[in-house]
């Protein structure tokens, strides 16, 4: 019988990146933030060998009702479903459907937690099958190696709620949940029509790095002082050692969270060269924050390199206003809320 996935969408809260590295790659601290909003992500999966044989590898088919979604081994998803088979060593037959509502290049790390929603998928369909017994006890260890393979920010959504990514944002630690008394963060996401290309983002980061002479030394100072200062906003603690624990916050509340972030100057490092080429991404942003109104956000920002902005809020109905003014000016918008990591893993499975 298929699975059907609930692969919910991310934002960054705050987003702080290094020179580019010797590796290629670029140091990045992040806090991560998971949303109620999401694709469907439907799986249907059977073994077809008894045993590993390389005439017998997986075959797996992909569909979508988006046609930009890749239907080949260039999605996210195929990926890490033929990661995981090759390292249960099993053969099987695997069709996975992606039924998109959210944004492409938009910034929310949609194709991500495609990825994951397939494993989550795989792994419903293989139990039934073969048994609880069918994975090694060292499974999660596993996941988190295939995530990281798969793309940088695909282990947060192994974690969900509120994460801290460190490295290339594929270290994860789970903070605090952003939460108001017993309830999630209102959210309002900003989904211009535009696609922001991530690499030539970096691109235009690296031109300014080398425009400011920010050396590696310096990059990798400023990225370890933003990791203890916005964990230690999040979990109320003065230091932070990198444990990869959750902290208590008393009362947990979203307002005081989101204003301690904004006390420390968290701010998206993309925006600096994105809004110069998107100018109106930076009057969305303007128009999200309201400032001086009573309406006015508690945080927002661009969310990764975009072109998804977002802006959080006390209530509804501050969110709602905000979609009121996004619709005025012609912007598409999703409200939505924070959604907290023991919800995420109870929503992500279609019933």
């Amino acid at each position: 019988m298929p699975t059907a996935v609930r692969s919910h969408a991310k934002i960054n809260l705050g987003l702080g990146i290094g020179a580019p590295r010797a590796d290629g790659f670029h140091g990045l601290v992040t806090i991560y933030q998971t949303l109620e909003v999401h694709d469907l992500v439907t799986v249907t999966a059977r073994r077809t060998h008894p045993e590993p044989h390389p005439e017998h590898g997986p075959r797996i088919s992909l569909t979508s009702n988006e046609r930009r979604v890749p239907t080949d081994n260039r999605n996210t998803a195929w990926k890490m479903t033929a990661l995981a088979l090759e390292t249960l060593g099993l053969s099987a037959e695997v069709h996975i459907h992606i039924e998109k509502q959210l944004p492409i290049q938009g910034g929310m790390g949609a194709g991500s937690a495609n990825a994951v929603a397939a494993l989550v998928g795989l792994e419903a369909e293989l139990k039934a099958e073969l048994g609880p017994d069918a994975f090694p006890a060292n499974w999660g260890a596993e996941r988190l190696r295939i995530a990281e393979q798969v793309g940088s920010d695909v282990p947060l959504f192994l974690i969900g709620g509120t994460v801290l990514g460190l490295d290339r944002g594929q270290q994860v630690f789970p903070m605090p949940d952003l939460i108001s008394g017993t309830e999630p963060t209102w959210c309002l996401v900003a989904t211009p029509s535009v696609g922001v290309s991530t690499p030539q983002a970096f691109r235009d980061w690296d031109a300014l790095c080398a425009t400011e002479c920010l050396t590696s030394e310096a990059s990798e100072a400023k990225l370890k002082q933003l990791s203890r200062v916005y964990a230690a906003a999040l979990t109320g603690e003065q230091a932070w050692a990198g444990s990869s624990g959750v902290s208590s916050v008393g009362g947990d509340l979203a307002g005081p969270q989101v204003s301690a972030l904004v006390r420390t100057g968290i701010v998206n490092d993309f925006e600096r060269v994105v809004f110069p080429q998107y100018p109106f991404l930076s009057e969305i942003k303007c128009a999200l924050v309201a400032s001086g109104t009573p309406e006015a956000a508690l945080h927002a920002s661009l969310s990764g390199s975009g072109s998804a902005l977002f802006g959080l809020y006390r209530g509804h109905g501050e969110a709602e206003a905000a979609r009121q003014r996004l619709r005025a000016a012609g912007v598409a918008s999703l409200l939505t809320r924070t959604l907290p990591r023991q919800a995420y893993w109870q929503q992500m499975l279609e019933t």
